[in-house]
């Protein structure tokens, strides 16, 4: 069984007595698991039961309600059951302050994206990283009362306003060109296997950001990357191929299976009318990508800041 649905049946194995101890904050929390851990996303196996898994959830409340009732609730948390269907439970790591438990809405978001709401600025959206972001709208909501906690999810789950993702996606343009259609091959060509690696290596970090965000998909943390871009629609050959490069990374095979998904993100650009360039490297169409870009602040910002 999967973390996040054992999790799910230890919250339902859980909520009758929670609803008879809290009539009053009942109807007004959320439940559920989302957040750090592999078990928040889905990828969850045997290797993943050696630390910080077992039957667990979160339960959200307002900050008005936090401080009324989240010692107690808390409290509660701590008196279920130790063994839930064989596992032993997950304990929240300290008063409101873990991966589960009891824990403000508002504190969850801000651990994540900095704000307690979905922010305003575009720069406060380009300076949130990419995976915590995915951590922030990951998981199961079980249950949400009164549907502010899943209000505020859904405003994340839009993905980036539209200047931050094509900002984002010209910083990956730019580094898969530099990294992986030019110093890749010249590394190869010199027989530099360590920089050929290295080059291979940021090359694949971009491409498969660069999937996420054709997607509108946020791309998790670096370990579960290639993971999520198997998931992505279409991306099959592409994962393969990407399976080959990372297997052999000194392959001169990987300069073709580098250019052929160039290929298909150039497809796409010029598809969406994104770049009108007609070249198969990417960096031209990172220049073009920028002038898509409204908000005449963040088209001027370094493309490096975009990270």
């Amino acid at each position: 069984m999967k973390g996040l649905e054992l999790s799910e049946k230890y919250y339902e194995a859980a909520r009758p007595e929670l609803l008879e101890k809290f009539p009053e904050v009942f109807p007004r929390l959320a439940a559920g698991l989302a957040g750090e851990g592999s078990e928040c996303f889905g990828y969850d196996d045997e290797i993943s039961r050696d630390h910080d898994f077992g039957p667990s959830f979160c339960l959200w409340l307002s900050d008005e309600d936090y401080e009324k009732y989240g010692r107690e609730l808390a409290s509660w948390y701590a008196s279920l059951p130790g063994e839930f269907l064989g596992f032993p439970a997950r304990r929240a790591e300290k008063h409101g302050g873990g991966r589960v438990g009891v824990m403000r809405t508002s504190d969850f978001y801000r651990k994540f994206t900095g704000a307690a709401e979905p922010p305003e600025s575009l720069r406060h959206w380009l300076r949130i990283p990419e995976h915590l972001l995915a951590n922030a709208v990951n998981g199961k909501v079980f249950e949400d009362n009164t549907g502010e906690f899943t209000r505020i999810r859904n405003g994340f789950l839009k993905f980036y306003p539209n200047d931050v993702r094509i900002k984002k996606m010209a910083n990956r343009a730019l580094t898969m060109a530099q990294a992986g259609q030019y110093n890749y091959p010249r590394a190869l060509k010199r027989s530099d296997n360590a920089a050929a690696f290295l080059a291979l290596s940021d090359y694949v970090k971009a491409a498969i950001s660069m999937a996420h965000l054709i997607a509108k998909k946020y791309t998790p943390y670096y370990k579960w990357m290639y993971r999520s871009f198997q998931e992505i629609p279409g991306m099959d050959e592409y994962s393969r191929a990407m399976a080959e490069m990372v297997k052999s990374p000194a392959d001169p095979e990987n300069v073709h299976r580098i250019e052929e998904f160039c290929a298909y993100v150039i497809r796409y650009l010029t598809m969406t009318g994104m770049s009108e360039v007609r070249s198969g490297f990417l960096e031209p169409h990172a220049w073009a990508l920028l002038e898509n870009i409204r908000s005449e602040e963040l088209r001027r910002m370094s493309i490096f800041d975009a990270d």
